[in-house]
C-alpha cells in the first residue's frame, strides 16, 4: 500500500469508564435478566444476555487482527477468526530473502505522526535499523532517496537530469491543482470527465505546448515523461489508469505528516505484534466463508415461504440457533456452520465485488451493493529480480521506462501480449549491504493480471530484455532468481488495494463501513453484520493504518453497545 491520510480522531477507547470496570460489567452480564414485555427494542429483543456475546471476525489481516486485539482486551471472550488462507497477514506478506526481507504486499509505514503503524513499530524497536535513506519524505514512494533516478527511453537513451527535473517541478504543480477540487470546493469542469488522468494530461500537455522556449525535440520528451508519471501514479493509486480515479473526490485522501519508513525485519512484524495476545485457538486458518446467514430468524421465515431449496437446507439443519437467540450463521466452504451474535467482515473490496451476492442471505441493501460497486480496486504488483553484480552504476536508484513512441496518446492500455509496456519502472533496493543486487518493478491494472498468468521464467526475460532495450546496453544478464506478487489472482484477495473512481465518493466508503441492519430497523438485533478494511475508511483506505484503525473502530462500536446495554439493564428500575 502507497498512499496516506490523516490520523483518525475516532478511534480511542479511553471514551469507556475504564477497561476494568468495563470487562467487570461484560463478565457481569453473564446473569442479567432482560424483562420480556421489551420486544421491540433491539438490545432487549435480540440480545437476552445470559451469555458472553459470540462473535465471529471474517479475516485475520490487519483490520481483523486489531478488532480481534481490542475485543478481547475489553472482556470479550466469545472471539473467533476466520481466515480463508493459511496464513495471517491478509495483504502484508513479507519473505525471507538470504539475509532479508522482501515485501510483497505493504512496504511502507506512511507518515509518522500519530500512525499506530508507525508507534506499533516505534514502541518494539521496528525501526532501530531503518537507514536514513530508507526514510523517505516524497509523495512518490522510492525505496531510497539517496543517489539519482534515470529516465530511459526506449531507444536506450537517458533524459538529462536537468530535464527531468524541469518537467517533474510542472507536473507537481498540476498535481497540487488536483488536490483542490474536494479541498477548496472548486468546481470540476465538463472537459475532465471528473478524472485526474484527463485533467492531468491536458493542462501538463498545454503547459508544454505553449512553451515557447522548448524545442520540438524536449516538448515530445516531455510528453512521454508525462504518460510514464502517469503509469507511476496508477501504480500509487492502485488504478488500471489514472483516467479511472475520481478528480473531485481525489483530495480527500490526506497524508500523515512525518517520513515514510521500512521496517528491516518486515511489515509481518507489525502483524505478528497485533496477533501475538491472541490466543492460537482463536483463529482459524484455511477457514473459506460460503455465505453469511443474517437477520436469521427472519431470514428462514422468508425462505420457507418462498421454499429457497438451498436456504431450505440451512433451515432444516440449524434450529438450534434459532433456541439460542443467534441472529448469525456463518456458513464455511467445509460445510461447518458457525453461530454468532455478530460478525465483523474485512475481505478485500475485489473480494466483496466478486462474491456479495453469494456471500450474503438475505442480499445486502442496494445502497451498499452500489458503494461496492461505484468504489474502485485494482492490481498493483512488484517484480523482484536479483543479480550476480549491478549493471546499473552506483548512484543509480531507478530506472524508469520513457517510450518515446507514446507522447500522444490517451489513455494507456496494452493488449496481452504486450504487458510488460505497463511497467513503469525498477527500484533499486538499498542498502546493498541488506538486499544485494536487487531491483523492484512495479506494475499495474490488466497488465499485472496478464504478468501474473506468465510463469517466472518468461517475466524474467521479458524484464531482462526491458532493461536490455532501455538502458542501451545488450549485455544485462538474466537475473539469478526472481520474486513477483500475484494479488489480482489471489481468489481472497482479488486486488491490491483501493481507490475512489470516477463516480463514486468518500461517502460510498462510509456506506460501505455502516453496519447491517441499519439503525431504522427497530425489531432486528443490532450490529450484526460489521465492515472493516482498508476500503472502509474514508481518509486513509489504501493504507495498512486505514486498515488497523477501521478494525478498531468496528471493535468500538460493539464494546459501546455492550457497555450501553448493561448501564441501560442495571440502571432499570423494579416494577
Amino acid at each position: 500500500m502507497t498512499n496516506t491520510g490523516r490520523m483518525a480522531g475516532d478511534c480511542s477507547l479511553t471514551s469507556f469508564e475504564s477497561e476494568t470496570s468495563f470487562k467487570r460489567s461484560l463478565d457481569g452480564m453473564q446473569s442479567c435478566e432482560v424483562s420480556s414485555d421489551s420486544t421491540d427494542d433491539p438490545l432487549s429483543s435480540g440480545l437476552r444476555t445470559h451469555r458472553q456475546p459470540r462473535i465471529v471476525v471474517i479475516g485475520a489481516g490487519l483490520a481483523g487482527l486489531s478488532a480481534t486485539k481490542v475485543l478481547l482486551e475489553n472482556g470479550f471472550t466469545d472471539v473467533i477468526v476466520l481466515e480463508a488462507s493459511d496464513h495471517i497477514g491478509g495483504r502484508v506478506q513479507s519473505i525471507r530473502h538470504g539475509d532479508t526481507t522482501l515485501e510483497l504486499g505493504a512496504t511502507w509505514i506512511h507518515g509518522a505522526n500519530g500512525n499506530p503503524v508507525y508507534h506499533l513499530a516505534e514502541d518494539n524497536g521496528l525501526l532501530e535499523h531503518t537507514t536514513d535513506g530508507e526514510k523517505n519524505v516524497e509523495r512518490i514512494s522510492l525505496y531510497t532517496t539517496c543517489g539519482i533516478a534515470h529516465y530511459q527511453t526506449n531507444v536506450g537513451r537517458r533524459i538529462p537530469k536537468d530535464l527531468v527535473e524541469e518537467f517533474g517541478d510542472l507536473y507537481n504543480e498540476v498535481y497540487e491543482l488536483t488536490q483542490e477540487f474536494f479541498q477548496n470546493g472548486k468546481p470540476v469542469c465538463a472537459e475532465s470527465q471528473n478524472s485526474v488522468g484527463v485533467f492531468t494530461r491536458d493542462l501538463v500537455r498545454k503547459k508544454i505546448m505553449f512553451d515557447r522556449d522548448d524545442q520540438e525535440s524536449t516538448k515530445k520528451l516531455k510528453l512521454s515523461l508525462l504518460q510514464q508519471y502517469l503509469k507511476v501514479e496508477s501504480c500509487e493509486s492502485s488504478s488500471p489508469s489514472m483516467d479511472e480515479v475520481s478528480l473531485s473526490e481525489f483530495g480527500e485522501w490526506t497524508e500523515i505528516p512525518g517520513a515514510h519508513y521500512i521496517i528491516p525485519e518486515g511489515f509481518m512484524k507489525i502483524v505478528e505484534l497485533l496477533a501475538q495476545d491472541i490466543p492460537s485457538p482463536t483463529i482459524c486458518l484455511s477457514k473459506p466463508v460460503r455465505r453469511i446467514h443474517w437477520n436469521y430468524s427472519k431470514s428462514r421465515n422468508t425462505c420457507q415461504e418462498n421454499n429457497h431449496n438451498d436456504y431450505h437446507h440451512s433451515c432444516q439443519r440449524n434450529h438450534e440457533p434459532l433456541k439460542r437467540g443467534h441472529p448469525i450463521c456463518v456458513e464455511c466452504e467445509d460445510e461447518e456452520w458457525i453461530t454468532a451474535d455478530h460478525v465483523i467482515v474485512t475481505t478485500s473490496l475485489g473480494v466483496l465485488k466478486q462474491n456479495h451476492r453469494d456471500m450474503f442471505f438475505p442480499s445486502l441493501p442496494m445502497e451498499k451493493v452500489l458503494a461496492i460497486e461505484k468504489l474502485g480496486i485494482s492490481t498493483t504488483d512488484k517484480i523482484f529480480l536479483e543479480f550476480e553484480e549491478p549493471f546499473w552504476s552506483p548512484e543509480c536508484n531507478s530506472i524508469h521506462f520513457v517510450w518515446e513512441d507514446e507522447a500522444q496518446l490517451e489513455q494507456v492500455s496494452y493488449p496481452e501480449e504486450l504487458w510488460h509496456k505497463k511497467i513503469c519502472s525498477f527500484d533499486v533496493l538499498y542498502p546493498p549491504e541488506r538486499y544485494g543486487h536487487m531491483l523492484s518493478g512495479w506494475i499495474c491494472g490488466q497488465e499485472a493480471l496478464f504478468m501474473e498468468g506468465c510463469d517466472d521464467e518468461t517475466v524474467a526475460e521479458t524484464c531482462t530484455e526491458l532493461l536490455r532495450r532501455f538502458t542501451g546496453n545488450p549485455d544485462i544478464p538474466k537475473p539469478r532468481r526472481i520474486v513477483r506478487s500475484s494479488w489480482g489472482s489471489n481468489p481472497y484477495i482479488r486486488g491490491s488495494y483501493s481507490f475512489t473512481r470516477v463516480g463514486s465518493s468518500g461517502a460510498d466508503c462510509e456506506k460501505l463501513a455502516m453496519p447491517l441492519p441499519y439503525a431504522n430497523s427497530t425489531k432486528a438485533p443490532p450490529l450484526q453484520v460489521l465492515f472493516a478494511g482498508e476500503a472502509t475508511h474514508r481518509k486513509y483506505y489504501s493504507t495498512a493504518h486505514g486498515a488497523l484503525l477501521s478494525g478498531q473502530r468496528e471493535a468500538t462500536r460493539l464494546i459501546e453497545m455492550y457497555h450501553d446495554l448493561h448501564r441501560a439493564q442495571t440502571t432499570k428500575p423494579n416494577i
